[in-house]
């Protein structure tokens, strides 16, 4: 998304302010310097370890003695004959997690920075200021970092750029607490226009917004690509940059104590937080808060889930008392509520990092990492950019493959990037996949045409993976993820046809859709999907559930006749679920127009009307020329010409 701007909930048919339509004309993102990429050696660990099926304790990465990825009898450990499930604990040892006892850092690369609240704080912000005007401006620039906090007190400003995430390394966010700020400014692209402060994280940390810094409020002025999780804000959030247009977001198993305030936000998730939230725009989603705010949609446009239905918290690093690091690999949950970590109990069960093999850029290709994988290594990518010959092959349960630092994954010979086999609880999580020059067929396959294993015990579970076909380099791909896999979790996902930067144009960096679902039982929390030139969305399978949906159609159809379906139909609906579905919830859906010609779409979303298809809370916008003709079905006011926004009633 590049040309956006924030209104508050218009009437139905209503124009938006006087403000939007003179914005539109200077809105727009351009390409920035970027940064020069690092290599570094590649690294290996130990022994691997996770399970074949997931169970209420993890399901995932539970080593089992030296049992590789694939041991059935990894989440257990022996006495006496008797097979004894490992327990949730903070502590690894031999049979359950492994037993690193080294109490060193390993091979993390030169771009993960890590600081230690005995270093010298002028230092620390030293360092973190050189990164940022690194990556301030870099939107498609080749630098990846991460920074590790080890527990204790730091007193620092920690802005954070693009490609950089930002890690606690305590058992609790308030482990590691940073009085000042941990911060997404948008001050790069001008009149603090944060809609495409993409691609950066901050996880597991507790921050006090002080020191005079923005008026001791913390600003997380991000748009999509991007995500706040088990973060403790001890004071007030805003998601916008002084009230300047913004266009995210995600929030996950955090707390904020003070006032979180949406601002300019056009729309937003967040799940299983406990907060106190004001402000609202076109589409606002709570799933499973603590607390949610109050409202009638669309006025304001609020929804509100009491419970989430299931999900697996993200994996995350954190190092024990003798400065080992290990991997946290929470329980699935069903019907939660609020953030997870107040009490301090282990989440899920452990694994020692020797249970991972850690892949460097410019050293490391998929057959280095596919030998580790196959081995039953589960795999940590080290920041940076890693040019693949073949595709990465998961093929064993309980395997995790992990990024830092926004790693990024091409192909360089039009395969795919991962292919997972239909196997359970596999974890991928905090990957850019990105399309290469010689066309994909899909940059993300889940399981195999047919599949129809249960996974419900040990779902497959993705977690801040986002698609990019174009804008850094020129790149094709028909489709960025497919899902064929049954009892699929989607965490936070953006996938992008670039509408700027470099190989953009509709003959250029042309996909034909985001993604298609063809499992049954696959839920998504927070699924983003723009510019792509047919279905952005293709739901095939059932039981599937979207909570929260936000979509911009392709800005950059010619004429009517290069985007008309070959039914006849005007445009390609965003969302589609197919005539066969027979059961599908979907809840908060945006769908905007931003067309750079006279074009339009006759339905934003299309889905079969039988009892089981719930379709609620759903808005279509108009951004620029071109028209919307209706919500779902034929039903539903017309937007267009950039003046109009239309809720659906229910």
């Amino acid at each position: 998304m590049s040309r956006r701007v924030a209104g508050y909930g218009p009437r139905l048919g209503a124009a938006l302010p006087l403000v939007t339509a003179l914005a539109l004309a200077s809105m727009g993102c351009t390409p920035a310097r970027g940064a020069s990429a690092s290599t570094s050696s590649s690294g290996s660990g130990g022994a691997g370890g996770a399970s074949s099926s997931g169970s209420g304790a993890g399901g995932a990465g539970e080593g089992g003695g030296g049992s590789s990825a694939g041991s059935t009898t990894a989440a257990s450990s022996s006495s006496g004959g008797t097979t004894v499930p490992c327990q949730a604990s903070w502590t690894v040892t031999p049979a359950c997690g492994g037993a690193t006892t080294t109490g060193s850092a390993p091979d993390f690369g030169p771009n993960v920075l890590i600081f230690d609240p005995s270093m010298s704080m002028t230092t620390i912000q030293g360092q973190l200021d050189g990164v940022y005007s690194k990556q301030d401006a870099a939107q498609f620039g080749t630098g990846r970092y991460a920074y590790f906090f080890l527990p204790g007190q730091y007193d620092l400003d920690v802005q954070i750029g693009f490609y950089t995430q930002a890690l606690g390394l305590g058992q609790s966010p308030d482990d590691v607490v940073i009085t000042g700020a941990v911060r997404a400014k948008a001050d790069w692209l001008g009149n603090d226009n944060a809609t495409c402060n993409f691609w950066r994280g901050a996880e597991n940390l507790a921050v006090i917004p002080g020191n005079n810094i923005d008026g001791n409020v913390d600003i997380w002025a991000t748009a999509q690509g991007t995500q706040l999780r088990r973060v403790h804000v001890k004071g007030d959030l805003d998601l916008d940059d002084n009230g300047g247009w913004a266009s995210g977001g995600f929030i996950a198993d955090s707390v904020i104590d003070g006032q979180l305030t949406s601002g300019a936000q056009q729309q937003y998730l967040t799940r299983n937080d406990d907060q106190s939230w004001t402000g609202s725009s076109w589409n606002m989603v709570f799933v499973g808060d603590g607390t949610s705010p109050s409202g009638t949609w669309p006025h304001p446009p609020y929804t509100t889930l009491a419970r989430t239905p299931v999900v697996r918290e993200k994996p995350f690093l954190y190092v024990d008392g003798a400065g080992n690091y290990l991997v946290m690999v929470p329980s699935l949950k069903t019907s939660s509520a609020g953030h997870s970590w107040g009490g301090g109990a282990a989440p899920g069960l452990p694994l020692s990092i020797d249970r991972f093999y850690l892949a460097h850029p410019g050293s490391d290709t998929a057959a280095t990492m596919n030998a580790a994988l196959a081995a039953g290594k589960h795999l940590m990518l080290t920041p940076g950019i890693y040019h693949l010959e073949s595709s990465l092959q998961v093929t064993l349960p309980g395997t995790i493959v992990m990024g830092l630092g926004l790693a990024t994954l091409i192909p360089d010979d039009g395969t795919a990037i991962l292919s997972v086999a239909d196997v359970d609880a596999v974890t991928l999580a905090g990957l850019l996949l990105e399309a290469g020059p010689t066309s994909s067929p899909t940059l993300l396959q889940i399981g195999a045409a047919g599949s129809a294993v249960d996974h419900s015990a040990a779902p497959l579970s993705i977690f801040d993976v986002h698609c990019r076909v174009g804008g850094a380099d020129a790149g094709k791909a028909a489709t960025c993820v497919t899902v064929d896999s049954r009892d699929v979790i989607l965490d936070n996902t953006w996938l992008w046809r670039a509408d700027h930067g470099t190989g953009v144009g509709w003959t250029d960096n042309t996909s034909n859709n985001g993604i298609i679902v063809n499992g049954d039982h696959v839920t998504a929390y927070g699924l983003f999907v723009e510019h792509f030139q047919q279905y952005q969305t293709l739901w095939n399978g059932n039981e599937g559930a979207v909570y929260f949906y936000q979509s911009e159609l392709p800005y950059d159809p010619p004429n009517q006749a290069a985007w008309t379906r070959p039914s006849g139909q005007w445009g390609w609906p965003s969302y589609k679920v197919a005539s066969g579905v027979t059961s599908h919830d979907a809840e908060g859906l945006g769908v905007y127009s931003v067309f750079s010609n006279d074009v339009a779409e006759e339905n934003a979303i299309e889905a079969p009307t039988g009892a089981g298809v719930s379709m609620s809370h759903m808005v279509i916008v108009s951004l620029a020329s071109g028209a919307i003709q209706h919500i779902l079905n034929d039903t539903g006011g017309a937007v267009g010409n950039g003046t109009q926004t239309s809720f659906s009633s229910n």
